[in-house]
């Protein structure tokens, strides 16, 4: 008696790791493409930074200007004590760039699923920021050891902008890189016709590698 068939898993990618692989070249998109897959047959994967997100969005609902961020590396499990400590200064810094504490409220994001030719992806802020003034952003945040490069930034701030009416209406995409407390905005010279165009490229040979990959 035969083994059935495995139902083929469907090409899927969230926005960190569609930028991530849009930020490689060469043979190392297929070997990138190749993990996500078998990541995601085996429902593998853990976020160390779960504390770290749910502290920094506590100083800002709190106004607490940093208190929570000090706080949560006293009590992380001591194998991400030197991750915590490495994030902490630079989202500090970010969070003091926003002004007075009191001037600047949380705000609900919400998830969102773009298509990019016929890859879903998986549009997903950490959070949203609300000024005094009125002015939203919907901030995503880079953790990596690396600073976000330029193509890495396009695409997510991108992808953000055109799904912000569901993600958070009227807000401006942030990328912020948490180790060096930047915010990264959209060009003003950027051309979305010309990021489209590129992104859906990158999204049809992501769904070919994917499907060779099987």
């Amino acid at each position: 008696m035969t083994a059935p068939a495995s139902t083929p898993l469907t090409p899927y990618a969230t926005l960190l790791g569609f930028t991530r692989y849009v930020d490689r070249t060469g043979p190392t998109k297929a070997t990138f493409v190749g993990g996500l897959r078998k990541q995601r047959a085996s429902r593998s994967g853990f976020n160390p930074h779960g504390q770290f997100v749910k502290a920094l969005k506590a100083d800002i609902a709190f106004h607490t200007g940093g208190t929570h961020l000090t706080g949560v590396v006293d009590v992380v499990k001591p194998r991400w004590r030197p991750l915590y400590q490495a994030l902490v200064p630079g989202a500090t810094a970010w969070l003091h760039s926003l002004g007075e504490p009191a001037a600047v409220d949380l705000a609900q994001t919400r998830d969102a699923l773009a298509m990019l030719g016929d890859l879903p992806v998986k549009i997903n802020p950490h959070f949203g920021v609300r000024h005094s003034d009125g002015r939203a952003e919907a901030i995503r945040l880079h953790f990596d050891e690396t600073p976000p490069s330029e193509e890495s930034v396009l695409a997510t701030l991108h992808l953000m902008a055109r799904h912000m009416d569901a993600v958070l209406p009227h807000a401006e995409p942030v990328l912020v890189d948490v180790r060096r407390g930047q915010a990264h905005h959209m060009p003003t010279d950027a051309k979305p016709d010309q990021i489209e165009r590129w992104l859906s490229g990158e999204a049809a040979a992501f769904r070919a590698i994917w499907s060779t990959a099987a």
